[in-house]
């Protein structure tokens, strides 16, 4: 079975953090990162920056929000997907990843969610990346 993990952290203890005290953590990261890909159940591993629209139907016509970084007090930050056996594999698989290895990770609130997935599609896609 496959999980969406979904990763978050609180943006006023974030980002009021010098860029090397940032950088220090993210670099902490890498580790636990490739730990994770070592599983074989990592199918996929993304960082998502902080700006954010949101989209609702309001009286039948969609609404675009434009959240700025730090008007939430908890963002995303990444997202996974995992296959594991059971939500119990999941667990133990995504334990691993740095959003709860990095131990000053827990004073930024960082945190995990994960979610089954009960269906998954994946397209080739015509857009280019970001990465290049």
């Amino acid at each position: 079975m496959r999980y969406v993990c979904l990763g978050f952290f609180n943006p006023s203890k974030m980002n009021v953090l010098p860029k090397k005290d940032v950088d220090a953590i993210m670099e902490e990261c890498q580790i636990h990162l490739e730990t994770l890909q070592k599983t074989d159940r990592l199918l996929l591993d993304t960082g998502v920056e902080q700006e954010m629209n949101i989209l609702r139907l309001v009286d039948g016509k969609i609404r675009v929000e434009n959240i700025q970084p730090g008007e939430r007090e908890r963002m995303l930050g990444s997202v996974f997907m995992l296959e594991a056996q059971d939500m119990e594999d999941a667990i133990r698989t995504a334990s691993l990843h740095p959003t709860v290895q990095v131990s000053r990770g827990e004073k930024l609130d960082w945190e995990i969610e994960i979610h089954p997935i009960h269906h998954f599609e994946m397209k080739q896609s015509s857009v280019p990346s970001n990465d290049s």
